[in-house]
């Protein structure tokens, strides 16, 4: 996993993970990064330093330090009601839709083209699979992933 400092074009800084670098540019060529806070698509990658720790960076960072809040994960920096917000879609979601596992990709494809009945559907579905059902003209979204998910 990597961890990347990002901002779109509104100034936005933000943070987030991918599995690789590769990743990253993927997601990126095909339009698939969006700002956090205003929802522009116009984001990259922001100027990082490396990360290498020295000895005492270690030893300090065994120690506890008073005073100092825990870091917080990503999600859990939005603002309340949007964190509620996001729940609630995933809710809406989860109740008004079939849930087909890892046939995500074969079941939307049914649905597109009538060979099965139309329906809302959630599931998994690889990165591949998704831009092969974006490329087919085939709408997909991800649900938004939330700081319980990591519990």
């Amino acid at each position: 996993m990597i961890r990347y400092r990002l901002h779109c074009d509104s100034g936005h800084e933000f943070e987030a993970w991918f599995r690789s670098s590769d990743a990253y540019d993927d997601q990126a060529t095909r339009g698939l990064l969006t700002c956090a806070a205003c929802g522009t698509g116009k984001v990259e990658k922001a100027l990082m330093a490396p990360n290498v720790a020295k000895r005492a960076d270690v030893e300090a960072a065994v120690a506890p330090v008073p005073n100092l809040p825990a870091r917080k994960p990503f999600g859990a920096q939005l603002p309340a009601p949007m964190l509620e917000m996001l729940r609630q879609v995933r809710e809406h979601v989860r109740k008004n839709s079939d849930y087909v596992g890892d046939r995500f990709a074969e079941e939307a494809r049914r649905i597109h083209y009538d060979e099965s009945a139309a329906r809302g559907i959630y599931g998994e579905a690889t990165i591949a699979e998704a831009r092969e059902l974006h490329e087919e003209g085939i709408e997909v979204h991800a649900l938004p992933a939330l700081p319980d998910d990591a519990n």
